[in-house]
């Protein structure tokens, strides 16, 4: 039943359909813990110090009950359930101010299962296209000493169409990355001239300052039709610098000429690999691939759709670490009222980091777990 419930999640043609996956959900987040706690001693003293044997998820109402993994906890522990050798991809997240990262790894078997999610999830937001596009990358060229996951990841979306060219904000030089925003511009402006499409990706920060730039400079470019702007991986250090969604999307329709229609934002983690895409209302409804429960900062209780706190997110697509239920240190809301575009699957809405020092304390706390159960092994 185990292997037969994965697998029918990865196989399920509708990838918003949660009702009607719910039974395979639980069933797959129980054996991908059972398996866990076999191949991660660690991972085994957490569920024995708190008391929880995955045997007893009978239903989706007890996953509430598995303990939740800060993504902190990862920045200062290296969690695997199977040997480094097994791993195709090794990837990092992009760090804290104090310059913590994750390091994670995953084996084929997890990135089979990631590539079927994109397939499916890209194909239902129209993503996939076969005409050559220039892309222009706000964030880093690839580099062999670059293991942070979201330039892989960015990279990768490159290949959602054929690319004409690549451009990166961030390029390697001889004394690392260094920021060349006007090398961007000077693209777009090109593109602008042979009407090429375009298609950004990467950072929402660095597309905003380059945008508002071009504003200033009284640039207006009219990108021809099939150009997109997409972005994710959140403003980082730029948070204080942030605008809202609405005035973003004006100032890329006033300077690119490209509506709002298609504008596109990813939300996702190292920590947690499933991607969410906004719809048309820039929602990220949950696919069948997670579950989302918004918890109470100071009790770590579930919180009723509607309110404010820390998000957990549920997943049983990776083998290769216990990823099952991941705490990261952003705000959020579920909401389960319709959506204007006429999915019903429930939407996060984030809103934003509420800093490490708030969630640090839950992280001491899983840590003096496996700490004891090591002392007492």
């Amino acid at each position: 039943m185990s292997r037969r419930a994965i697998r029918f999640l990865m196989r399920h043609p509708h990838p918003y359909d949660l009702p009607g996956t719910e039974e395979w959900f639980w069933r797959a987040m129980k054996a991908n813990a059972l398996a866990q706690a076999k191949g991660c001693p660690d991972y085994a003293r957490i569920l024995q110090e708190a008391h929880f044997d995955p045997h007893s998820i009978q239903s989706m109402a007890d996953l509430v009950h598995l303990p939740v993994l800060p993504t902190l906890y990862f920045k200062h522990h290296e969690l695997l359930s199977m040997p480094k050798w097994k791993l195709l991809i090794q990837a990092t997240s992009s760090g804290t101010s104090s310059g913590l990262k994750s390091k994670l790894g995953f084996d084929a078997r997890s990135l089979l299962r990631g590539a079927t999610m994109i397939r499916r999830l890209f194909r239902v937001h129209h993503l996939w296209s076969l005409r050559p596009v220039l892309y222009c990358v706000f964030g880093y060229e690839p580099h062999r000493d670059n293991q942070v996951v979201i330039a892989k990841s960015t990279y990768g979306f490159t290949f959602l169409t054929p690319a004409r060219k690549r451009v990166y904000a961030l390029r390697w030089t001889n004394n690392g990355y260094q920021l060349d925003l006007e090398g961007m511009k000077q693209a777009l402006i090109e593109a602008d001239a042979k009407q090429i499409p375009v298609r950004t990706a990467g950072f929402p920060a660095y597309t905003y300052f380059l945008l508002q730039q071009m504003q200033q400079e009284g640039l207006r470019l009219h990108l021809p039709k099939g150009s997109k702007v997409t972005v994710g991986g959140g403003w980082k250090q730029f948070y204080t610098e942030q605008v809202d969604k609405a005035s973003f999307y004006r100032l890329v329709e006033e300077v690119l000429g490209i509506p709002e229609a298609d504008c596109v934002e990813f939300f996702s983690a190292v920590e947690h690999p499933i991607v969410y895409i906004d719809c048309r209302h820039h929602h990220f409804h949950v696919p069948i691939y997670a579950r989302v429960i918004i918890r109470d900062p100071d009790t770590l209780e579930p919180l009723s759709p509607g309110q404010v706190g820390l998000i957990n997110l549920l997943t049983p697509l990776v083998d290769s670490a216990p990823l099952l239920s991941v705490m990261t240190d952003d705000l959020g809301i579920l909401h389960t009222e319709g959506c204007p575009c006429g999915e019903t699957s429930p939407w996060l809405e984030v809103l934003g980091r509420v800093g490490v020092h708030d969630v640090v304390t839950c992280a001491q706390g899983v840590e003096a777990l496996v700490t004891k159960g090591a002392e007492e092994a």
